[in-house]
């Protein structure tokens, strides 16, 4: 007789009970529905090389300021993909959905120059993005002022040892220098002109040899430029576009220009001003509440083809992020990492009906048609992270006793067994259990004079042996929540997949899930007209 896996991975519960009876088989069983395992993922390299073409990527730069290990992480990795989806689709403009304080955007705006609305719920996150953007604009100037003095002091000091005979030759490469520069300028990605001054660099390169031919010349001094630049750069990698102000290289008094020379600079300088015009608000922070309902062009009056995009969209944000792309001819791509999956809304939960509302899951028709459900304890077990686990960093069993013991207290003494205000992180700013308690029972609104100090010490010490069991009970959830993840992640796939004007539609693991559990990406193109 031929078993299934399914049959194999049953007898890991007890027939009659259905009963845990092999943890063993049950961790394995986990193992192979994880979506590591199921060879669903399309790998990252596979993706950035389909998407390549002919274009070459943006120059490195990382994004460690200003940001945690974390996030640093998740918005470099992300926004290559990103910004190999645009360029593959013809875009520049991008949709970032549940933006927060905009690190992903500002850093869309500033590395690839992409025109980015970040638009989220909170008016708090649209206030901090602007405010974070003010604090950014004052370090570029420290920053650009530092620059300038440092390089000034060199420049002066080699000046004083530079041979006269040299003297004419910087100057006629000064001009050359200058007229290369603002062409360099005019065809990156970033709008930034002489964050240190070029005569300086000039100075500085024209005393290494006067056999330098001029290419080799301005080679050199890109090096200088590079090497001494690094400072700034630090700050740069998250500075939005518009905190970035633009000077001119004519501030620089490096000799006469002749007529051909003032025509070819004007014409430059003209230019810088046309691009700093359509780019000066590169990244815009916005604040709407977005649903599958949603009309963008209500939000934003210059919507033309874009993509949308969304690091850890929360709950049904995730959801209804796929719907309006499905939805709206303009949007001709999606890259969303969706997290929280305990705040999504389920259909099939509750027994009531309500057939206007759109729930965050099930997504697919084929899941609908089973009626599927989750349930909030699975949504929550889907949140935890097994790699983090499974490298040492151990879940916080003792404030997870407390919170079992609380639940416990208010069934019993207060006959509460359902609510709407949350405890929140308390636990982390009690000085014991009876203070847990107390400040827990104040965030719920119940009375706590009723409750002595003594009879709350006597839960403490009922259950205080049952810890481990607790520790161990946890520990199957964490060896679970892959397998839920999957089932969550696999709806948003093929709800994708159902869809007629869908090119592709994939799976991606973008993230080290050690550092940013919730790591898988649903990315999805449009089917592209006949040109």
């Amino acid at each position: 007789m031929f078993l299934t896996d399914d049959d194999i991975f049953s007898s890991a519960f007890c027939e009659n009970s259905g009963k845990l009876i092999n943890v063993h088989l049950f961790a394995l069983a986990a193992k192979y529905y994880s979506l590591s395992n199921l060879g669903v993922c399309t790998p990252l390299e596979d993706v950035l090389e389909a998407l390549k073409g002919d274009s070459e990527g943006a120059a490195g730069i990382k994004p460690d300021e200003f940001m945690n290990n974390k996030k640093s992480h998740e918005v470099q990795v992300m926004s290559e993909l990103v910004d190999s989806i645009a360029n593959y689709c013809g875009i520049k403009q991008v949709i970032d959905i549940g933006s927060g304080k905009g690190y992903l955007s500002s850093f869309l705006s500033m590395q690839y120059n992409l025109k980015v609305y970040g638009i989220d719920s909170s008016s708090s996150n649209t206030n901090g993005a602007h405010e974070r953007n003010r604090k950014l604009k004052k370090h570029w100037r420290a920053y650009q002022s530092r620059g300038k003095e440092s390089l000034k002091s060199r420049s002066l000091e080699m000046a004083n040892d530079r041979p006269v005979e040299h003297e004419l030759n910087c100057k006629t490469i000064n001009e050359e220098l200058l007229n290369n520069a603002n062409s360099l300028q005019n065809q990156g990605q970033v709008i930034i002109q002489d964050v240190v001054p070029s005569c300086g660099f000039t100075e500085m390169a024209a005393l290494e040899t006067n056999t330098e031919t001029e290419a080799d010349f301005v080679s050199g001094t890109q090096s200088h430029e590079t090497k001494l630049s690094e400072e700034v750069l630090a700050v740069l990698n998250v500075l939005p576009v518009d905190a970035v102000e633009d000077f001119s290289s004519s501030h620089c008094n490096c000799g006469e220009l002749c007529e051909e020379e003032k025509v070819q600079r004007k014409m430059t300088s003209l230019k810088t001003k046309a691009r700093k015009t359509s780019e000066s608000n590169l990244y815009l922070p916005l604040t709407s509440c977005i649903t599958a309902e949603t009309e963008l062009s209500d939000i934003i009056t210059d919507l033309e083809d874009c993509m949308m995009v969304g690091l850890h969209t929360c709950g049904d944000l995730a959801a209804n992020t796929l719907r309006i792309f499905t939805a709206k001819p303009e949007i001709k791509a999606v890259c969303n990492v969706g997290c929280c999956y305990h705040l999504l809304s389920e259909q099939f939960e509750n027994q009531e009906e309500c057939h206007d509302q759109i729930w965050g899951f099930p997504m697919c028709q084929y899941l609908k048609d089973k009626g599927w459900c989750c349930g909030r304890n699975a949504r929550m077990s889907a949140c935890l992270a097994l790699e983090r686990v499974a490298v040492g960093q151990m879940l916080p069993t003792e404030s997870l006793f407390y919170r079992a013991v609380l639940q416990v207290i208010i069934e019993e003494i207060y006959g509460v067994t359902k609510s709407d205000r949350h405890v929140g992180k308390t636990f982390s700013k009690s000085s014991s259990f009876v203070d847990y308690v107390r400040r827990s029972l104040k965030k719920l609104e119940l009375d706590d004079s009723k409750l002595p100090d003594s009879c709350i010490m006597d839960y403490y010490e009922k259950y205080k042996d049952r810890m481990n069991e607790l520790e161990a009970f946890n520990m199957l959830k964490v060896v679970l929540a892959p397998c839920i993840e999957v089932l969550i992640l696999l709806d948003r796939l093929c709800y994708l997949k159902e869809q007629e004007n869908i090119a592709w539609s994939g799976l991606v693991k973008l993230f080290d899930p050690v550092k940013s559990p919730r790591c898988y990406a649903v990315i999805a193109l449009k089917n592209q007209p006949c040109s």
